[in-house]
């Protein structure tokens, strides 16, 4: 494995209310928010992923879409990666030909999973006062969605029709308490 892989740092993206899972498989929403502190104290700065996404453009590449930051599980493609105001704005396809891809849908559906996580290489950053760091320039590798969100000011709202109807609701319903017993549990955690 390349040794910038291993080097990549994690932010981690709750799904916002502006996230949708439309046509069953299509997600949009903000991967990153700007001047927002997460649980490590480091909040990105407007700017901070323009010369990557400006670098990747140019030798036609673009940002991996993974499944829990596993480089052998990509599950989709980022059809759109931009800055806005807000943060760093998302849309691309859970690929339902993929098995893994199946799976995240109906976990996103059942409110399993409703987080988006960023791995990246820092370029250019100061300390913050109180800890923490300020990111003003990052290379961004891949988007990832994830179990655990880090910054967590918003919620999946939408879903697409793809979202588990019928015999699977039981199951549905058991994987959204599973989900909410393990963030319990990791917020008790998080307080001691």
């Amino acid at each position: 494995m390349d040794d910038a892989v291993h080097e990549l740092e994690r932010k981690f993206c709750a799904l916002g209310e502006e996230v949708r899972v439309t046509d069953g498989s299509v997600i949009t929403g903000y991967a990153s928010l700007f001047g927002v502190g997460d649980q490590g104290g480091d909040v990105v700065q407007r700017g901070a992923y323009a010369a990557s996404l400006a670098a990747l453009a140019a030798r036609g590449g673009r940002v991996k879409m993974l499944w829990q930051h596993d480089p052998t599980q990509p599950i989709g493609v980022w059809d759109e990666v931009r800055e806005d105001a807000r943060g760093l704005w998302v849309k691309g396809r859970v690929l339902t030909d993929v098995a893994r891809g199946r799976e995240a849908l109906a976990l996103i559906g059942a409110g399993a999973i409703d987080g988006l996580s960023i791995g990246y290489r820092t370029r250019r950053a100061t300390k913050a006062e109180g800890g923490g760091r300020l990111l003003a320039e990052l290379d961004l590798w891949e988007v990832s969605l994830v179990t655990f969100p880090m910054l967590g000011q918003a919620r999946l709202t939408g879903k697409g029709r793809d979202a588990a109807t019928g015999a699977q609701a039981a199951q549905d319903a058991m994987l959204r308490e599973m989900a909410a017993a393990i963030e319990t549990a990791r917020r008790a955690m998080a307080a001691e």
